[in-house]
């Protein structure tokens, strides 16, 4: 067998027997990156960038918002149209938060509607402002 036949087949049979081994990455500020709209809340009113892994952005408190973002559970989820909401009207303010996170498109619409909607602004604290 010639010399390069005999080393395809040797380069072969050695991938074919290794596994492959895949390098995590770690992730980057581009994998979590949000842009918070935030409205009707008076003096916290603006847009904010905030980045993670590392925190980062001019959001006026980037770790403490990361972690609750990460801490929360399907942050950016809607409300399922099925659930039972109690007619509590927690005020006029919105938020909207676009961008990526793990990896992933976001579109999320915030309000403070009814008691569904004010426990899932209130779980994000302080990525969104904290409101009474």
């Amino acid at each position: 067998m010639p010399y390069k036949s005999l080393t395809a087949v040797l380069a072969l049979a050695t991938s074919a027997v290794l596994p492959a081994v895949a390098v995590a990455d770690e992730p980057s500020a581009d994998t979590h990156r949000l842009e918070i709209t935030v409205t009707g809340t008076g003096e916290t009113d603006g847009t904010f960038l905030l980045t993670c892994q590392p925190a980062g952005g001019d959001h006026p408190q980037p770790e403490e918002a990361c972690a609750a973002i990460e801490a929360a559970t399907a942050p950016f989820e809607p409300v399922a149209a099925d659930t039972l909401c109690t007619y509590m009207y927690g005020g006029p303010a919105t938020a909207t938060v676009e961008g990526t996170w793990n990896g992933e498109p976001v579109r999320a619409e915030f309000s403070r509607s009814d008691g569904c909607e004010i426990a899932r602004w209130d779980a994000l604290v302080p990525a969104l402002p904290a409101l009474s």
